[in-house]
């Protein structure tokens, strides 16, 4: 443009917090954070069509003719640097403010002065480290058009500027407010994995599984919600704040410590700590031989309880401190089976039920091995083996397992997914809702009663039960992606937009899935073929790639592609739900015929996907078909929900 002309511009400040301290401290330290920090957001300029207009020390000046690209910027600064930042100890972190503020500018010598850069330099100083704050003139241009939410932070007098601004801060995805309220309700518990402390690394299975019966121990408490072993395994190794892993897990509590295991002698040691103010509310060492261990487990539990001022009830007191077995050698082949179970690849649930049935044999009243055999023969039956094969060595050992011990929360929950597994609905549905009486901190639970209701046709229910199973296992790919399909199915389009961009680093699979499901249903064919080619990226060989990709060329038009898709699927026998993949790609070409065809051979091989039929914007036209209701009809008849 030409020199000192006038124009209007969003100008964006960011600096470094703290950076003048570090650099009085360890300069070396901070010179090479400022490189580091640097090379990471510069990149986001040009990327949201920004121009650098200066370094100033630590600090940067960018210009952008669009408020809404400025803040587009700052939001995906923030969170690569969030990303950067995750694990490191706090010397280590590079936290930066971000002002923002659109006003008139002139161009001078290529630099900028005028309002808009005095007023944004001096809104940067409001925002926290690792935050963002704009002028109300900003938040006018992008409320409708931002994704995440902005809050006042009121009427600010700035230096050197006349009248007072309003200024609005982000409420980024890591600290929401909705997150932070129920974060650090105190009741909700997350045990980080143990620290392994012994001299044998290969003692860390001792420590793993120490964190599991700790978990376990403390979900018996019916008043306390427990994060899931999958969740807080995903922090094993780490060495993020208190007050962080509590606003990403939902909770307000954590309990952590260590383990050390010589011989027969083992110390534990544990510590309580308030997820709202980063203090210890309770720490102990525990020195015992392994015979008391379980009693320590117990301890460690009902000191949780008393802490947390939670009333037990005798039964409850009574389960907690009920012994698994009385033989240690039982119990050891049980945690070590426990971890290859947590694989899940074929050859470690192989080995996982030798230690299972090796802690039978030990131990015949060890209900709980019991059900570890019982969930490795489930495991074989989603694809190694024939669930009729499969199926009675399920039933007997959760028959024995519950002769054993009648209350046993796994054992009815590992039952209520054999139901499932048979067609049996409501008895699905019994053993779930008794699992959750026994133990509501189960999430798998939940998820078999998502089933159940949406069999039955009650999709606010199905969305509550997505809820309450992601919050207890908030980093579990199953569970963001059914919380994603729940809201998206049940016309939550906004819910869904915000839970995938909250997760999609952490599920990036089931994420890319659901978001080509989203866009396909907008009739953004574009970018339904883009997301789909992410995931292909990651699972070439899915069937779901395949029926997938028919479904967007027929969707396109391109007929001749859609067939070529069908003919693949059908020859290569992709699976056990092939008839559902040829259904859907059929429904695309408006064959409804053809689709109900397939869709009727899926339920006789009791195949058919009841959430994706029923409830997929994708597949509203067959529901608009006489069809449609029969087939339902005998859906329910057959999963015992009608008569």
């Amino acid at each position: 443009m030409a020199e000192n002309e006038r124009r209007l511009a969003a100008i964006m400040f960011t600096d470094v917090a703290g950076y003048t301290a570090l650099t009085q401290r360890n300069e070396a330290l901070a010179l090479s954070l400022l490189e580091e920090h640097r090379a990471a957001v510069r990149p986001f300029f040009a990327q949201h069509n920004g121009r650098e207009v200066k370094t100033i020390g630590d600090a940067f000046l960018v210009e952008f003719n669009s408020a809404l690209e400025a803040v587009r910027c700052a939001y995906a600064m923030q969170q690569s640097l969030h990303e950067l930042n995750s694990g490191r100890p706090s010397e280590r972190q590079a936290q930066v403010r971000v002002g923002i503020h659109l006003g008139d500018v002139i161009h001078s010598q290529r630099d900028v002065y005028g309002d808009a850069v005095n007023v944004a330099s001096r809104i940067e100083p409001l925002s926290a480290p690792g935050g963002i704050c704009m002028s109300e003139q900003v938040y006018s241009q992008v409320k409708n058009k931002f994704e995440f939410p902005m809050v006042s932070l009121g009427r600010k007098e700035l230096k050197n500027v006349g009248e007072s601004v309003e200024v609005f801060r982000v409420v980024l995805p890591w600290e929401r407010e909705d997150t932070l309220a129920e974060g650090f309700n105190r009741s909700r518990v997350a045990v980080l994995p143990f620290t392994n402390m012994s001299s044998d690394p290969e003692e860390g299975y001792f420590a793993d599984g120490i964190t599991e019966e700790l978990i376990t121990g403390i979900s018996k408490v019916r008043e306390l919600k427990v994060t899931s072993r999958t969740s807080v395994m995903h922090y094993k190794g780490q060495t993020k704040r208190i007050p962080e892993v509590c606003r990403e897990l939902g909770v307000g509590t954590i309990l952590e410590g260590s383990v050390r295991r010589a011989g027969n002698r083992v110390r534990i040691t544990v510590q309580l700590i308030d997820g709202g103010n980063d203090e210890h509310l309770w720490a102990e060492t525990y020195d015992r031989t392994l015979e008391d261990v379980f009693a320590v487990q117990s301890e460690i539990a009902e000191k949780v309880a008393g802490e947390l001022r939670v009333q037990l009830l005798e039964s409850e007191k009574k389960n907690i401190e009920k012994k698994p077995t009385e033989n240690i050698e039982a119990y050891n082949n049980f945690l070590r089976g426990r971890e290859l179970y947590r694989d899940g690849s074929e050859p470690s649930v192989r080995q996982a039920l030798k230690l299972f049935e090796r802690a039978v044999e030990l131990d015949p009243s060890f209900a709980r091995a019991h059900v570890g055999v019982a969930e490795c023969h489930q495991s074989f039956s989603s694809g190694y083996e024939a669930w009729d094969v499969m199926l009675p060595a399920v039933k007997a050992s959760l028959t024995r397992a519950l002769e054993l011990d009648p209350d046993l929360a796994e054992a009815h929950a590992s039952l209520a997914e054999m139901h499932l597994n048979e067609d049996d609905l409501l008895g699905a549905e019994a053993e779930a809702k008794r699992a959750l009486e026994l133990n509501p901190s189960l999430p798998e639970a939940y998820y078999q009663l998502y089933e159940v209701a949406g069999v039955k046709g009650d999709p606010e229910e199905m969305v509550r039960l997505a809820e309450a199973a992601y919050r207890l296992d908030p980093i579990r790919p199953l569970y963001i992606g059914v919380l994603g399909y729940a809201y998206f199915y049940t016309g939550r389009e906004e819910d869904a937009l915000e839970h995938w961009r909250k997760t999609e680093h952490l599920a990036p699979v089931v994420t890319f899935r659901i978001k080509t499901d989203y866009y396909l249903s907008k009739g953004d064919i574009a970018t339904a073929r883009e997301i789909h080619a992410k995931y292909e990226k990651l699972r070439p060989d899915s069937p779901w790639v395949t029926y997938m990709g028919g479904f967007i060329n027929a969707t396109a038009g391109d007929r001749e592609k859609a067939l070529l898709a069908i003919k693949k699927i059908e020859e290569r026998r992709m699976g056990p739900v092939t008839y559902n993949h040829v259904a859907y790609v059929y429904h695309a070409l408006g064959d409804m015929d053809r689709y109900f065809e397939n869709m009727n051979r899926a339920l006789e091989e009791h195949t058919l996907e009841a959430d994706f039929v029923m409830y997929s914007p994708l597949l509203a036209k067959a529901r608009e078909d006489p069809r449609y209701g029969e087939l339902v009809e005998k859906l329910r008849r057959q999963t015992g929900l009608a008569k």
